[in-house]
């Protein structure tokens, strides 16, 4: 059925730009690549023997954004994975992988989530495979790190960064 002029649209998918016509919501992906990617081993060969326990991993990760147009914004998605055996260090993965992304149509109050949940989730199974193939290269079984929940990040970031605001 063809939309009526005056009526809205149901699906959420559109916002008015300043004239009050309707604007198509999109988000697109124009790029990604990989900003830094570092791989040591400093025990290698000796921490490629084969252990009893499984060594302790720590994963960390961070998520940043910037413009670079007007509708145009770098994500930047930054996994950190150290694995150790008591004091001795048997790799230490770090990737810094980025997409441009697109977003037009969106309000503001959507744009922060966007940046910071949604482009991040489209840039994590890019990312962790890159991380899996790195240490598996470097002689160990392929580090698959477990789906991140960005939305609850983005969260405790805002938290965060509103307690900052009422110290100030």
């Amino acid at each position: 059925m063809a939309q009526k002029p005056d009526e809205k649209a149901e699906n959420g998918n559109e916002a008015t730009n300043g004239n009050g016509s309707a604007q198509q919501q999109t988000l697109n992906i124009l790029a990604q690549y990989v900003k830094d990617l570092s791989f040591e081993s400093p025990g290698a060969p000796l921490s490629l023997r084969p252990r009893e326990n499984a060594p302790g991993i720590s994963i960390n990760v961070n998520v940043n954004a910037n413009p670079i147009a007007e509708n145009d914004f770098d994500v930047v998605l930054t996994l950190s994975a150290k694995a150790s055996e008591g004091k001795d260090v048997l790799f230490n993965a770090e990737l810094v992988y980025g997409g441009v992304f697109r977003l037009v149509g969106f309000p503001q109050e959507h744009l922060l989530p966007l940046l910071f949940i949604e482009c991040p989730r489209l840039l994590f199974p890019f990312a962790r495979q890159i991380i899996a193939e790195a240490t598996r290269n470097g002689g160990f079984p392929p580090l698959m790190i477990d789906p991140i929940d960005f939305a609850q990040m983005f969260q405790q970031r805002m938290a965060e960064e509103q307690a900052k605001a009422q110290v100030s």
